[in-house]
């Protein structure tokens, strides 16, 4: 298509093209791959000199350009479609421009389109798309445990319960379970602050994990995941303007939930930098760094910590987070502890500690009075059980008049899905010693487990026999971060491209192997550093491959960029 062509079409005002990075943003807003057309979609694509998809690396991803005459019509249509829109790309909430996340951002999205390629017989030089992007076990093979899903098949279809084939312990689960629906089903809604008796199972759960230190159920929150309960409580915290704005401290590299959910609520991100020449341990001097220069443009009352950590696989040592409490406690910070990993600990030596308990043995001097807030889910450790979306949160110091008003806040979403809620019960009111399920129950937790810990120390090892590639040891969680030394000639080519160099290079990887990962950049990183973020979850002789082949090409991509 001409440029005389385009600056006819782009006259109208009913045509708005907006550029960011490699994507184009046409009419209705939808979000799409440059060069690329979605049908059913009132949309159309130009290709970018910035894209991966543009002309420029078409020959390298194989990606073809849509026909002209296809382009021009859409165009015309899209131009009149969109005309007296109400809401468009510039009516629409800004706040939801500046979101991003990069665990499914443009790689994700271009290794479904590379699956479809292959279903429909296009050649390429692998079979199959190896997605360690994201942390979804049972995607990744995974089996779940078989007493959590009997007790759910048997709450699903309370029939099963006259079945003999079922263990007596997951009947007895699944009718207190059921006894405390509403009409004793799983499809009624349940109170907003979650099913009491589940609430009365994690504080029992929590007091066992802490060594005996106290949980009142009313402090327990059920969520859809964690992620409910973070975005939950960053909505109470979350206020003012210009300079009193509240800023929101997260660890670099982080979890993009959070910049996602700050960038949504207009609040302030406030960086610090964990220490990877220390195992990514946090640092003290750093946190008061940080703190010091977000107090110049924003008022920073949030303190958040991912333990284990979350791209970066480290656990923190409880010196480090007494240190952490003092800080919170010195600098009248709020305390947001993020610990879905807490069973993922892997590490000769590491030890996971909550901060409720840490918090609690510091002494009243700061078990009364720093605020403090916790998550856990029923995603990662050896559950993994992503879709149910259960999870719970733990307030501890609240103050009364703002509980009210998270109770209203919660409210407003009804509930928590109820099947989480049942499994999150299972995951804290798991099998006990003497019950017919402990066994099987056991040997399930302790394999998974274990499992894992085998992946994590096996791609520690082989990432570092790699030139180029430094990946601290994998202590917790579930993924790699490893760092990645990048040729002069492959960053300038990325930033002639308007990608950021590890985006260059993971796009690379997946259009030549196969390999879905997602490059540090999108977690944030120190400038001048590069890293890519896999998990361990694949099978493991399917991670030896993943591994050859990261290998295989990080040499070859070193070569050609010499």
């Amino acid at each position: 298509m001409s440029a005389s062509r385009i600056g006819q079409m782009l006259s109208s005002k009913s045509l708005r093209v907006i550029t960011r990075e490699n994507y184009r943003f046409f009419g209705n807003g939808a979000q799409y791959p440059a060069g690329h057309l979605t049908s059913g979609v009132r949309s159309v694509m130009i290709p970018s000199p910035l894209s991966p998809f543009s002309s420029q690396s078409r020959a390298l991803s194989g990606v073809s350009e849509p026909p002209r005459g296809l382009v021009q019509e859409k165009m015309t249509e899209n131009a009149v479609f969109s005309q007296n829109k109400v809401l468009t790309i510039d009516t629409m909430n800004p706040n939801v421009k500046n979101v991003e996340y990069a665990v499914r951002g443009p790689i994700v999205q271009r290794a479904v389109q590379i699956e479809k390629e292959l279903r429909e017989g296009v050649k390429k030089p692998f079979t199959e798309v190896i997605k360690a992007n994201i942390g979804d076990a049972h995607a990744m093979g995974q089996q779940p445990i078989t007493f959590f899903r009997q007790v759910l098949a048997l709450c699903s279809y309370p029939e099963l319960l006259k079945d003999n084939m079922f263990p007596e312990d997951a009947k007895s689960r699944a009718r207190r379970i059921l006894q405390a629906c509403g009409g004793s089903s799983l499809g009624a809604y349940s109170a907003s602050q979650g099913i009491d008796c589940v609430r009365q199972d994690v504080a029992r759960y929590i007091e066992r994990r802490d060594g005996g230190v106290p949980c009142d159920p009313d402090n327990v929150y059920l969520t859809s995941g964690a992620s409910d309960g973070i975005v939950t409580m960053l909505k109470l915290l979350v206020c003012g303007e210009g300079a009193s704005k509240t800023g929101v401290m997260i660890s670099i590299p982080q979890y993009p939930l959070y910049s996602a959910a700050l960038a949504e609520l207009g609040a302030v991100q406030v960086n610090y930098y964990l220490n990877e020449e220390k195992c990514w341990s946090m640092d003290l001097s750093e946190l008061e760094r940080s703190l010091a220069e977000a107090r110049k443009h924003c008022n920073p009352k949030v303190l958040c910590i991912i333990n284990p950590g979350n791209p970066t696989g480290q656990v923190q040592s409880r010196q480090c987070i007494e240190d952490v409490i003092r800080f919170a406690a010195k600098e009248h910070l709020f305390l947001m502890a993020d610990e879905v990993y807490q069973d993922n600990v892997y590490a000769e030596g590491c030890q996971f500690h909550s901060f409720k308990k840490v918090l609690f043995e510091l002494g009243p001097q700061y078990s009364n009075t720093v605020e403090l807030v916790s998550f856990h889910s029923t995603s990662k450790c050896y559950m993994g059980e992503c879709g149910f979306r259960g999870g719970y949160m733990e307030v501890i110091n609240m103050d009364p008049e703002v509980k009210a008003q998270l109770i209203k806040l919660v409210s407003v979403r009804l509930c928590p899905a109820v099947p989480g809620q049942a499994l999150m019960d299972l995951v804290v009111n798991s099998p006990q010693p003497g019950e017919p399920s402990y066994t099987t129950f056991m040997k399930e937790r302790t394999a998974t487990l274990s499992l894992l810990a085998e992946k994590a120390k096996l791609t520690e090892e082989i990432l570092n026999t790699v030139p180029g590639i430094t990946c601290n040891p994998v202590q917790g969680a579930m993924y790699s971060f490893p760092n990645i030394s990048l040729p002069q000639k492959a960053i300038k080519e990325a930033k002639a491209l308007g990608q950021a160099p590890d985006m260059f290079y993971c796009m690379k990887m997946l259009e030549e192997t196969g390999i879905c990962l997602v490059p540090g950049s999108g977690f944030g990183q120190k400038d001048g550093t590069y890293h890519f973020r896999m998990t361990i979850l694949p099978p493991t002789d399917k991670l030896k491959l993943l591994l050859a082949k990261v290998k295989e090409f990080h040499q070859k991509f070193t070569r050609q960029y010499s």
